[in-house]
């Protein structure tokens, strides 16, 4: 949506002494105290959580200056009274909410929940607004009052840390995007794909051919988020957005993700490079499975595999010897709990059994430097350039030249490596075709951009790793998760440590015919455990 009206961004102590010229020292001092301004002077001081009688009170007086348009009476009852009143300001300023009427129900201790209806009006257009929301009381550190607990959910629920309310007519027309099959994809059917199909409208409403509406917004910081509709006044013409989306493989992908929390997936199809599903159950909202930047953990192993058989230093049945430790440069490096140590084993063997002590010794082999992993993920892999074009917002992975000791955690998919599933996904279609394809969301001749491109892999390099996922989903880590999978399938596991975590990341990607995914579950344990399942469940659908 346009970017001209004049935001009320949800601020902090600085909006405070730039934008409160109407304010005393009382309510500055207080703001930067945490306990708001003060329409009644300095209370006798309390202390421990607000009683019953208190609570009512101090909603009910935030709630009618609310009601009045009197932002800033308003504010003084939260504990940031700037914050509070930039935001209520722009509820009647920049989104034009009139009539509001708030009926809050029995609070819960010192929650409070409440209803708010409204009308919003805009050029001469004008709809019903009618949401629910809760906001809690709390004790001011300085004062003692009872206050409102400011948060930007207290205006509206879909509101965060610096977001904006604003009606106005839309710069982007509304699309209806539409899958593979020219069914369309909703935010209700689909509901991870939200965020996705707010980015398309915003990149590409116009080159579909719609025409623009009147809408009741949520304006994200910075230029990297698109607005979410909240509430159409007006509507436009959408026009239709062909997307590489499956129906049927998405909707296995949400389903599948729900049954682990903040979980990820992707699905690509590895002859074309179309994405053919994308999910993501988050509470914070994030497409992770685009542009989440994490290490991929034991999943990195088929690129470091490659470059050992690029380089010369073994082969799938060339040995890989795997015992129980791995010094390099001083640090220890250990396999997973329970691995028997096997010193003749080949590389295929610790792939299978995702052996980190085999690969760390094989990484100071001539002629192996500090570069050769990023050298292969970058010429090979078309990892770590930023030049990937998907349509919409996407990381393109990250796997720098690196010495010391995460030269050796690069190889496992730790230390500075990052990738997000979309990155893994693409991975594994590069590793079983041979031939690096961009993965792409929305076809290139849309915008007449140009894909990514990558030399891909030796065909016997990219026969020796199908073959070695396809020995991991059979034989291997991979092969609970796998089982009942019919066709050609294939799969590696991996799990990330992550600093203050008490389980790792659950990382899995896997191919099943021409359909390759990739899922991250955070903190979901061993690969197999989580992300595993949720691989299998998108597999199986045949894309």
């Amino acid at each position: 949506m346009g970017k001209g009206v004049k935001a009320a961004v949800i601020g902090g102590v600085f909006a405070v002494m730039v934008g409160g010229a109407g304010y005393g020292a009382y309510n500055i001092v207080n703001a930067l105290d945490g306990d708001g301004g003060g329409t009644g002077g300095v209370a006798a001081r309390k202390s421990g959580p607000p009683g019953e009688d208190e609570v009512k009170e101090t909603t009910a007086a935030f709630f009618a200056a609310w009601e009045q348009g009197e932002p800033a009476t308003a504010a003084s009852y939260t504990d940031n009274d700037a914050a509070a009143e930039r935001l209520l300001t722009a509820f009647g300023d920049d989104a034009h909410i009139t009539d509001v009427k708030i009926t809050p129900a029995a609070a819960r201790g010192t929650t409070v929940p409440y209803r708010v209806r409204a009308k919003v009006s805009y050029g001469g257009k004008s709809a019903p607004l009618d949401y629910r929301s809760e906001l809690r009381v709390v004790r001011g550190l300085t004062t003692g009052r009872a206050l409102v607990d400011w948060q930007p959910s207290v205006v509206h629920p879909e509101l965060e840390r610096d977001d904006t309310l604003v009606t106005e007519e839309s710069a982007s027309p509304p699309i209806r995007a539409v899958g593979r099959d020219g069914s369309e994809l909703t935010k209700g059917k689909y509901p991870s794909l939200g965020p996705i199909l707010d980015g398309l409208r915003e990149k590409y409403g116009e080159k579909a051919g719609g025409t623009p509406g009147v809408e009741l917004v949520v304006r994200h910081a910075g230029d990297s988020a698109a607005d979410t509709p909240l509430l159409t006044l007006a509507k436009g013409k959408a026009g239709e957005l062909r997307t590489t989306i499956s129906p049927r493989a998405q909707a296995a992908a949400e389903k599948a993700v729900k049954r682990f929390p903040q979980s990820s997936v992707v699905a690509v199809k590895p002859s074309t490079g179309e994405v053919l599903a994308v999910a993501n159950h988050r509470t914070d909202g994030f497409n992770a499975a685009f542009e989440g930047e994490v290490a991929p953990g034991s999943t990195m192993k088929i690129i470091t595999a490659a470059m050992l058989i690029d380089n010369g230093v073994t082969s799938m049945n060339g040995p890989a010897p795997c015992p129980d430790t791995a010094v390099w440069q001083s640090q220890t490096f250990k396999n997973l709990t329970g691995m028997r140590p096997d010193e003749n084993a080949t590389l295929a063997d610790s792939f299978l059994r995702s052996c980190n002590t085999a690969f760390i010794k094989l990484i100071d082999e001539k002629p192996l430097t500090d570069a050769s992993l990023s050298q292969e993920a970058e010429r090979r892999f078309g990892l770590g350039r930023d030049d990937w074009k998907t349509g919409v917002r996407s990381f393109d992975g990250s796997v720098p030249a690196a010495g010391g000791p995460d030269r050796a955690a690069g190889a496992i998919g730790q230390g500075q490596v990052q990738m997000s599933p979309l990155n893994m996904a693409s991975v594994t279609a590069t590793a079983i075709t041979g031939t690096f394809r961009q993965p792409y969301l929305v076809p290139p001749e849309l915008d007449g951009r140009r894909l990514a491109r990558a030399e891909g892999l030796r065909a016997g390099t990219a026969a020796q790793l199908k073959q070695m996922m396809r020995l991991t989903a059979t034989r291997g880590t991979a092969m609970a998760a796998m089982r009942g999978l019919g066709g050609d399938i294939g799969a590696k596991t991996g799990s990330a440590e992550v600093d203050g975590n008490a389980k790792s990341d659950s990382w899995f990607t896997g191919f099943r015919d021409d359909v390759a995914a990739a899922a991250m579950t955070e903190q979901g344990g061993r690969g197999g455990d989580a992300a595993g399942p949720i691989v299998a469940a998108v597999l199986r659908t045949g894309g």
